[in-house]
């Protein structure tokens, strides 16, 4: 049985269960983050609206595309089409940092603990702000990485002088051919390391950071053990939310926190070692960081108040 309402969206949270929050991460001897789309969503990275219409407004009139997400989708006549929609998507959800210091207000709240991160999202913005490499593992790829599509062999490679080649010269919503990234192995088509199908390559640091993540885990379970998922909802729930409760029934000192818009719940037989808050993760970082929460897009912590 689960609990989806533990805490319900209002015009103002109380500051019970922020309090609660800040000072489960202070006794904390350990921290292992969770982050799903919903962070990056909090950090500005939206694939539709305003955003979408800046970046995208001549793919939107030419093939009636209406958001960043659907458009990875469209059925291209041509790789130049297809390189030049994918080109731009990496340059503003990769290359380039959130609007908003979402992720550095968290970095603040962790830097002095002992933290992991574990991530679905492959947009780098934890190494953007700062987290250590050695402490992430982005289980499902990188926006700034290119395999072979037919993974025939277990190497990546860094895209980002061939993507800003592609921008440069794109015209009309279509790269030149020449700049059609092939595989430099095989010579067939290349495309971006995301796990979409079973050709998506783990290669040595990508287990590499699997064993870091494995090991943490292993080294804190009798510690006092925070699993903060942000963020997080039910797409893959497997990767992150799944395995935080499995681990949270099993380690006695371990808690669970989870803080989302829309998606947030618990298990009830953990439910007297969990903290799930229904609230914007922007807001609720930015006021445990020290930080101006601010008005700036006119949404609060619910609808529509600043005030904790």
């Amino acid at each position: 049985m689960f609990s989806k309402t533990w805490t319900q969206p209002s015009t103002a949270v109380s500051s019970d269960p922020i309090e609660q929050l800040k000072g489960a991460l202070a006794s904390a001897d350990a921290v292992v983050v969770g982050a799903g789309a919903g962070l990056s969503a909090s950090a500005g990275m939206t694939y539709s609206g305003e955003r979408f219409r800046r970046y995208f407004s001549d793919f939107q009139s030419r093939y009636d595309i209406q958001d960043m997400y659907s458009g990875g989708f469209y059925p291209f006549e041509s790789l130049e089409e297809y390189w030049a929609w994918w080109s731009r998507q990496i340059l503003v959800n990769r290359y380039e940092k959130a609007p908003k210091p979402v992720y550095g207000d968290l970095l603040k709240l962790i830097k002095d603990k002992d933290y992991f991160v574990l991530t679905t999202n492959v947009d780098h913005q934890f190494w953007l702000a700062g987290f250590q490499d050695e402490c992430i593992f982005a289980t499902q790829g990188d926006y700034g990485l290119f395999q072979c599509k037919q993974a025939c062999h277990k190497k990546l490679y860094d895209n980002e002088a061939q993507i800003r080649a592609m921008l440069r010269e794109q015209k009309d919503c279509r790269i030149p051919s020449r700049q059609v990234p092939k595989c430099p192995v095989c010579g067939g088509d290349m495309e971006v390391h995301l796990r979409c199908d079973g050709n998506f390559v783990e290669d040595e640091v990508w287990y590499r950071a699997a064993v870091r993540y494995e090991t943490f885990l292993r080294n804190n379970q009798e510690k006092t053990l925070v699993f903060l998922e942000l963020g997080v909802g039910m797409n893959t729930p497997g990767i992150i939310k799944y395995p935080f409760w499995r681990l949270t029934k099993q380690w006695d000192r371990a808690f669970y926190i989870s803080v989302n818009l829309e998606q947030a719940w618990v298990p009830d037989d953990i439910m007297d070692r969990s903290l799930v808050l229904k609230a914007d993760i922007a807001h609720v970082l930015e006021y445990l960081a020290g930080t101006d929460v601010g008005c700036n897009d006119g949404a609060g912590w619910g609808e529509g108040s600043c005030q904790p």
